[in-house]
Order: structure tokens, then sequence, then C-alpha cells
């Protein structure tokens, strides 16, 4: 529960009763609107027994997802706290979360890890099934899960994630047409020299399938197709339970962010 305060304000009365043998705390956030009137943010009840991931909205954050997929795979019993992106407020409570100002954050105890791809190297060093287990897939896995990491930025710039959206259509340039090219024989070639040993791109689960999850969605939203492999890799992706648990949620959210909202 999180409650939005303008100074001068009192405490709304809570019905939140702390657990026995749990710790709690309430994260307190103070920052100036544009017109330099001071508010304050709580969110109530973060149980600081478990670990804590810091998302921004499951509609648009792809980083997010990727993150959270990472976790949920694994297998990991955490907490997640959502802060709403592109409104009033939201950047000064990104940065009392992470130095970065950016989801995700992970957060377990004292430990504050940030960025999407530092998170899943620190879950491997406990769940190592994420990366796969030959060393040569491992490198290769590494090596196209850093590439969507730093690249792509045509796309990420003209189909922004947007997993409510479906029919949208925006104009193709070069640059654009050669990323989705590219994802396209990503995809093609691990799908074919992986196919005996799962449904993934390198069979079992990975970080790699984490970090492509949101482009199979803008696939979807923008009709990006091509019959075989990749259209099969796309229903893949979005079919996983988890992936739909997340769509379930991004579905109940009431924020719509212009620059999101791209095609007719």
């Amino acid at each position: 529960m999180s409650a939005l305060l303008e100074s001068g304000d009192t405490l709304p009365h809570s019905k939140f009763e702390p657990v026995e043998g749990l710790v709690f705390e309430l994260l307190v956030v103070r920052y100036l609107t544009t017109n330099g009137v001071m508010k304050i943010w709580i969110n109530f009840g973060v149980n600081m027994n478990k670990p804590l991931l810091i998302i921004g909205n499951k509609n648009y954050s792809s980083w997010s997802l990727r993150a959270w997929l990472m976790l949920k795979h694994a297998g990991v019993d955490f907490d997640e706290l959502r802060i709403p992106l592109f409104v009033a407020g939201y950047k000064g409570k990104l940065l009392s979360c992470s130095p970065a100002g950016k989801v995700p954050v992970y957060r377990e105890g004292d430990l504050l890890v940030w960025d999407t791809l530092a998170i899943g190297e620190y879950l491997y060093e406990i769940y190592p099934s994420l990366w796969p287990a030959q060393r040569e897939a491992r490198a290769r896995a590494r090596s196209v899960s850093a590439e969507m990491h730093s690249g792509f930025v045509p796309l990420r710039m003209a189909m922004p994630m947007n997993i409510r959206a479906r029919g949208r259509k925006v104009a193709m340039s070069v640059e654009l047409e050669a990323d989705i090219a590219r994802i396209k024989t990503i995809w093609h070639e691990l799908r074919t020299q992986y196919a005996g040993a799962g449904p993934w791109l390198f069979g079992p689960y990975s970080i790699a399938d984490a970090m492509f999850a949101p482009v199979a969605f803008r696939f979807i939203t923008y009709g990006v197709s091509e019959p075989g492999a990749v259209d099969d890799y796309t229903q893949t992706a979005v079919r996983d339970p988890l992936v739909q648990e997340w769509m379930r949620d991004s579905k109940l959210e009431q924020e719509r962010v212009a620059s999101f909202e791209v095609g007719v």
C-alpha cells in the first residue's frame, strides 16, 4: 500500500499489521514537484526479510519485465514494488531506490543491484541454470543477450513495448528493417541449432529468453511475422505462464504514456 502526501498532511490511517517474525519498513521519499510543492511518497509494509524488485509500468517497461522473468524462472520468492514511470515525481522515487534512477532495481538485504544484466549475472551465481550449462552455448547466450542490451536502438525507438496494443503500424526505416532482420536471424539460428534440447533459444530457459521476451511483444503489437522458427518462438515466449501473469497485470494498469502509444 502506498500514499502520496503534501507537506503538512497527516499520515492516513492504515490497517497494516506487522507479521510476527518479519521485519517491515516504510519507504519514504520526499521530492519537489515542478511548482515547488514538497510531497512525500510512502510505501507501507516492505518486507525486509524478502528480496525486493522495483519495477516500472508492466505495460511499457521492457527492462522491468526482463529482470522479473529472471527472478521468476529462477524460483526466487520476492516482493515487487511498482513505480509508474513518466508521471509527476517518478524520477525522485526512482533516485531514492537506486543511484542510477532507473528500473529495475533488485534489493536483497543490504545489497542493491541495478541494471537488468547485472541482476541476471548476480542471480546466475546462485542459480546457475539461468545460463546454458555448456561453455560455448553460455558464451553465445551472453553475446546475444549483451547485443540485445546495448543494441537495437532503432527498434526500441520506433516500436516501444506496449503489451495492450495490437494492430499498430509504424513507418519502416532502413535501420529498423535491419534490426528486425538481425533479431529474426538470431532466433532462427538458435532455434535451428537447439531445437532438440527444448523450446527456448538454447533449449532450456535462460537469461537470453528473458532478454528477448519484450521483442516478442513488439513483434505481436506491430505485426512483425515470419513463418517457421520466428513465429514459433514468438508464441513460445508470450505463452509462457509467467509472461501471461505479467500480461494480466499490465491490463489492469490505468496509466497511458503518450510516447509509447505509437502507430496507427
